[in-house]
């Protein structure tokens, strides 16, 4: 299939069709671009060439299967591999930007504990071209993107990469290294890939500034500790400004307390990392609640009196299961309850 591949992949099948190489990029263009879902739509390339490419391989772009509106105009799609295997993508516009939220994994292995996905079980990791399909195939127009929605780029990295590429390439999606961000819980092998191949920004799901604290909620920290990638971050040379932040999913009476702040801005002080301070949804398997506004607003206003870029994310899609993962556990559960029925 076209999509996932980088442009050198598409010269090469050009070449093995014994085609000029040249049309790769019009290809790319086509797929990556306009979202075709035959090569029947397209109309800048000889019959001939698109007949030969039309015998050997398809576009590989799949619309989502199911969608649901938030009354905030938020969207989640659910997307299928075609063979059952599920995973999500969320659309969130904001002023003039329009951030898609996008999947490297269908289901996830991290067990973070505040984390819907990884309950839902494993189904295994997205290839390239369907990290890349969602940004494409959901019609919606796109400013920003995060991967960040279901499983850990730094468990996929290959993929996570290779999409980065594309993404972010002229002969891709060209969407420019600023508006595409890799969301990890910090497998620091990955982050220095990330780091060293790809221009993007990066951001560390944090939790707490206390290891041991982290650990029980995110068990990845007992095998690559958080310090590694803030330390990583903190000593690159950032001379083309990519943007390094921290998500800090703020729980009530958990991680909100001064000892927490305190501790925040002790890590970050004398840095260019921000925080981003994010709602907590609650997933009905514990008590834990959202910490309130005005706890929230606290932490942002003593971290940037301390010179720490913050930020305080609004709750968005509430009311379409936000917490990632959520939809395809509905879907889910709907068809072990008719498989029961028949």
């Amino acid at each position: 299939m076209i999509s996932g591949m980088v442009l050198s992949d598409a010269e090469s099948l050009m070449g093995s069709l014994e085609l000029d190489e040249r049309y790769a990029r019009r290809i790319l263009y086509w797929v990556y671009r306009r979202g075709i879902k035959s090569f029947d739509e397209i109309n800048d390339i000889p019959v001939r060439v698109l007949q030969v490419l039309s015998g050997h391989v398809v576009t590989g772009l799949r619309s989502p299967i199911v969608s649901e509106v938030s009354s905030d105009g938020s969207v989640k799609y659910l997307f299928s591999d075609g063979g059952g295997l599920t995973h999500e993508t969320v659309w969130l516009p904001d002023g003039k930007r329009r951030t898609v939220c996008v999947s490297v994994q269908a289901g996830c292995r991290m067990g973070c504990h505040f984390c819907a996905t990884g309950r839902n079980g494993w189904g295994g990791n997205l290839t390239a071209g369907e990290i890349v399909n969602q940004v494409v195939s959901i019609q919606d127009p796109v400013t920003h993107i995060v991967l960040m929605g279901m499983g850990e780029p730094g468990d996929n990295i290959e993929a996570v990469i290779k999409a980065c590429r594309i993404f972010t390439a002229e002969w891709g999606l060209a969407a420019g290294r600023r508006r595409v961000t890799v969301s990890t819980v910090g497998v620091t092998p990955a982050v220095k890939r990330l780091l060293e191949e790809t221009e993007c920004n990066i951001t560390l799901s944090l939790h707490s500034p206390f290891p041991e604290e982290r650990r029980e909620v995110i068990p990845a920290e007992a095998r690559w500790p958080f310090t590694e990638t803030l330390n990583l971050l903190k000593e690159y040379n950032n001379r083309n400004k990519r943007r390094f932040s921290v998500a800090y999913v703020m729980i009530g009476g958990k991680n909100d307390t001064d000892r927490h702040l305190t501790e925040l801005k002790r890590l970050l002080s004398d840095t260019d990392i921000r925080v981003n301070l994010l709602p907590y949804h609650p997933a009905d398997v514990n008590d834990d609640r959202c910490s309130d506004g005005e706890t929230m607003m606290r932490f942002k206003h003593e971290l940037v009196t301390s010179g720490i870029g913050a930020s305080v994310r609004k709750s968005r899609g509430a009311d379409i299961a936000a917490a990632c993962g959520m939809l395809a556990a509905r879907r889910n559960d709907r068809q072990e309850v008719q498989k029961k029925n028949m």
